[in-house]
């Protein structure tokens, strides 16, 4: 193997005209020497893929096809991807300097491992370069894949510290334990990073936390950015999600705290469905008393503010619905 092996970094494009270009230098800032950048313009109707062409290079290579969404832009980025190892990167957030040179070293040539980093999050144009986050739970040693994705699933149900989200540009992936998991499912528009880095996991002998190196994930509020969207097409897709994720994992352990985990999932999933799509809420609870009867849906329960207290005498629904009320009727006109 390379003592410095290639590192790909996969950029899928659509429509960030406004960002493009300061990902792009994020990615040549990187001060890991033996990196490639594939870009993958998912039929941009912006200025998005010129300012990226206008970067090609014989370590930038841009690509482009019609529309196919996210997932398949990825997956046409690890066709043409020659590297041991994978970054993943959205177009629109950023990486610290060293994340891959450090990540590397901690995986001390391992290939049967995953690197993962903190994530800094922001809004707007500003990044938050002096930041650093608290220590993650994940901040150590991990040997055990499903115990990892139990805690991360299953989240206070397990322990007090766990839960929480692992962003796509955490992780640095050795390249043979992505042919081992499968390719993105381009059936998937909401969590298909969820459900592939669950089968990545899952793949692996475990993960090793990098300290010190970031990425510096994007958060958009606006109506119409991708983690706003709750049209029925992507709530369908984060029940699928969810699905595949219980059938990956209990296929690797069946006990009750992996079920009580993916039960909590369905639950989130129900909570966030309802009351606009009652029909998925009602499947989403159903599942999840099917994986762990014994637990109890209590979403407001570890709150003493005013859904807590209301959630007790008339129950998460009609909490749930009053909230969403209340947010259809402070939108703006």
């Amino acid at each position: 193997m390379s003592s410095q092996p290639l590192v790909s970094i996969i950029v899928p494009l659509y429509n960030s005209e406004k960002y493009i270009e300061e990902t792009i230098n994020s990615v040549l800032a990187q001060t890991w020497p033996n990196k490639e950048l594939i870009l993958v313009d998912d039929g941009s109707d912006d200025r998005s893929l010129a300012i990226a062409k206008s970067f090609s290079s014989e370590i930038m290579k841009v690509f482009s096809q019609e529309n196919r969404g996210a997932s398949s832009a990825r997956n046409r980025g690890l066709r043409e991807a020659r590297g041991e190892f994978i970054q993943f990167l959205d177009a629109d957030d950023l990486l610290s300097p060293d994340k891959i040179s450090v990540q590397i070293a901690t995986l001390k040539d391992r290939r049967d491992l995953l690197a993962i980093s903190d994530t800094i999050y922001f809004t707007g144009d500003i990044v938050p370069a002096e930041e650093k986050p608290a220590k993650e739970w994940y901040g150590d040693i991990h040997n055990d894949p499903v115990e990892f994705l139990t805690k991360l699933y299953g989240g206070t149900l397990i322990g007090p510290e766990y839960g929480g989200m692992v962003t796509i540009h955490s992780w640095l992936t050795p390249r043979v334990l992505i042919d081992r998991a499968g390719p993105w499912d381009e059936r998937l528009s909401t969590d298909d990073d969820g459900e592939f880095f669950c089968r990545v996991i899952l793949e692996s002998s475990g993960i090793r936390y990098a300290e010190g190196v970031f990425n510096y994930y994007r958060k958009f509020n606006f109506p119409g950015s991708l983690s706003s969207q709750n049209n029925r097409a992507s709530q369908m897709s984060k029940l699928l999600a969810t699905d595949l994720k219980t059938q990956h994992l209990v296929a690797k352990r069946n006990d009750n705290q992996v079920k009580l985990a993916l039960a909590r999932l369905y639950y989130d999933n129900a909570f966030s469905f309802y009351p606009k799509y009652p029909d998925l809420a009602k499947e989403a609870e159903n599942k999840a008393r099917n994986l762990s009867p014994e637990l109890p849906f209590r979403p407001f329960s570890q709150k003493n503010d005013l859904p807590g207290v209301l959630s007790k005498w008339i129950g998460w629904k009609a909490v749930r619905y009053l909230q969403h009320l209340k947010n259809y009727n402070n939108k703006p006109v």
